[in-house]
């Protein structure tokens, strides 16, 4: 009667597991969340370095697949068509893992650091040169507006 009973179960789970990915919940859960796959081996890795089972260059990966676990997430959740302006940011996960293994590496080697340093500075200003090919040129416009009105009627003191 157990037995019975246990393959009842059984089969009342896998049925509705068949029902549920043939309403499409699999393939909703599949797109939105295999960005997890990528970070869920980032971290793994940072803790297998804290726990002080990789090398310290392990980091450089690790911090590229958070990074890249990120901005996934974000254009799975705001459309993939954000990725023509978020794109700099692959280059910042390898500034971010370089950075990494700069700060928490053994050998405290001064050309990772400006690597580091210049990959996270390429990053930024590809970063503002997209915003104001696009929107940002009316923000500028409206920055210096608002300076010369400053100058034109904010201080009465002259030069």
């Amino acid at each position: 009667m157990n037995n019975r009973y246990s393959a009842g179960i059984i089969l009342l789970i896998v049925g509705a597991i068949i029902l549920l990915g043939k309403a499409g919940l699999f393939s909703f859960l599949g797109t939105m969340f295999w960005p997890l796959l990528v970070l869920i081996p980032g971290i793994l890795i940072h803790v297998l370095y804290f726990g002080r089972v990789l090398p310290a260059v392990a980091l450089v990966p690790a911090g590229m697949l958070v990074v890249y676990a990120i901005l996934f997430i974000f254009c799975n959740i705001f459309g993939w068509d954000s990725l023509r302006y978020l794109w700099p940011l692959f280059i910042f996960g390898v500034a971010v893992g370089l950075f990494e293994y700069h700060l928490f590496g053994s050998l405290k080697q001064r050309y990772i650091k400006t690597s580091a340093i210049g990959l996270g500075a390429a990053s930024l200003i590809c970063l503002l040169l997209i915003a104001l090919w696009g929107w940002g040129i009316y923000v500028v416009a409206l920055i210096c507006m608002l300076i010369g009105l400053y100058l034109m009627f904010g201080s009465r003191v002259r030069w």
